[in-house]
């Protein structure tokens, strides 16, 4: 970059002001090639201006628009600035801020374009704000409104810096790795391996091989050592996923290395030690196979050091329009399309469900739903046909705000006919009973 070049998209004064404003300003030439960048980007991006000079921007300024939609390009392309673009920052430490983007052509007296200017503002604090407002807790893949998920999510922190043991239950796809890679990430090992098993889909031999790992020889076809679980997760998180599956013999195994901290790889007289944190999951209530004897008690509580029990998504259906916009953007991003959202019919519809699969079911919906919407919004159509036929619900076209109002009502008058009280009602609804009066209220449920 020539110093002729740079004083023409830079001149001092400029320079002085940018330095003092909060916002990040970059400025490239029209290969996109950095020429400057103020002090508050360095601090938003982590990165020195003299490590981003000369590279090309997407390089050092990494956004959510990058790939299809360069703001940069666009505002080169039409002459005219791009303003208040939302965004996803991508930083250097791998955390993802939400910033505000604008761009603007540089010109030179003749009126050429010599470069472009981008300014962006990191809007966490309004981003939180907004979720504070709504009522919507986030962390990681974990989004939801509801009050017992929000009471999980609320002391998910806290749980991940304890190194004791994580029970998991919830019915198949409620999201127990999602909630597993989640406690692990907010951990003091998150720079260290995560690895998940399924025991249920694994016989005791493969189970046992597959943990501890064997030598060469130790069984026919064992031609070279192999490392086993418990070694790849060293330092990390190790998630036994269908841990309830699991034979009593083997319990007993399991149960030694919890305690002991110590393993033998098959076919070794050599002892390992590991150090590893446990995080397993159910589909069972292991206290209630406990007392029937088929899960050995001193392992249950061994493992049962910290317990989170996970609700299925018909009991948290208030987060389906939450789930649906999560699952929309990042099929959006995975596919490179631009569906904008659910028609008021097709949500509905989906409101009204009960979803048996949990957030796995409504995830594969869709998916499936992309397959078959290429833009705009999902509509009845997109839906699984065979699914629609159970649910006889009628949703007239109207705003979205009636049309939640009505299903809202729906749900809270079903759930007060299935249940003896109202205050077993609340619970089936994720409320707390003092909520569900206050909505009966305003909803207009006589009872």
């Amino acid at each position: 970059m020539t110093n002729a070049k740079s004083s023409e998209l830079m001149d001092i004064s400029t320079q002085t002001i940018l330095e003092s404003i909060s916002e990040g300003v970059i400025t490239s030439d029209t290969r996109h090639r950095v020429v400057y960048m103020n002090r508050a980007a360095e601090r938003i991006l982590g990165i020195k201006r003299e490590e981003a000079v000369g590279k090309r921007c997407s390089d050092v300024f990494q956004t959510s628009l990058c790939e299809e939609e360069c703001v940069l390009l666009a505002s080169f392309t039409s002459g005219e600035p791009v303003t208040n673009r939302s965004a996803y920052l991508n930083t250097l430490n791998g955390d993802k801020i939400p910033v505000m983007i604008s761009a603007a052509p540089i010109t030179n007296d003749l009126g050429d374009v010599v470069g472009g200017v981008e300014t962006f503002r990191d809007v966490s604090i309004l981003e939180n704000l907004r979720k504070e407002l709504t009522g919507t807790v986030q962390i990681g893949d974990m989004v939801t409104r509801n009050p017992q998920m929000k009471t999980i999510l609320d002391v998910l922190p806290q749980m991940a810096t304890s190194p004791s043991s994580v029970l998991i239950q919830g019915a198949t796809g409620t999201g127990k790795e999602i909630l597993a890679r989640a406690i692990h990430h907010l951990s003091l090992r998150h720079n260290r391996p995560f690895v998940a098993v399924n025991c249920g889909a694994l016989p005791d031999t493969l189970l046992e091989s597959e943990l501890f790992g064997y030598e060469a020889g130790a069984f026919t076809g064992a031609n070279k050592a192999k490392p086993g679980r418990f070694t790849l997760a060293e330092g990390g998180t190790l998630f036994l996923d269908e841990i309830g599956e699991i034979s009593p013999s083997f319990q007993v195994k399991l149960l030694r290395v919890l305690q002991e901290r110590t393993f033998e790889p098959l076919g070794s007289v050599k002892t390992l030690h590991s150090d590893v944190r446990i995080i397993v999951a159910t589909n069972k209530n292991l206290m209630q196979e406990v007392r029937r004897g088929t899960f050995r008690d001193d392992l249950f509580y061994r493992l049962n050091v910290i317990q989170i029990d996970l609700p299925p998504l018909r009991k948290r259906k208030e987060d389906i329009p939450l789930l649906i916009d999560h699952f929309i953007k990042r099929f959006n991003t995975i596919q490179k399309k631009n569906v904008t959202g659910i028609s008021t019919e097709a949500l509905g519809v989906l409101m009204a469900y009960n979803f048996p699969g949990n957030i796995r079911e409504l995830e594969n919906f869709i998916e499936r739903a992309f397959v078959l919407c290429q833009e705009g919004e999902i509509a009845m159509q997109h839906l699984p046909c065979g699914y629609l036929q159970l649910i006889t619900i009628p949703v007239e076209r109207k705003d979205l705000k009636s049309a939640m109002r009505e299903m809202e009502k729906n749900l809270i008058e079903k759930a007060i006919k299935r249940n003896k009280t109202k205050l077993e009602a609340a619970e089936e609804l994720g409320l707390h009973k003092s909520s569900l009066f206050r909505k009966m209220k305003e909803l207009g449920i006589i009872t």
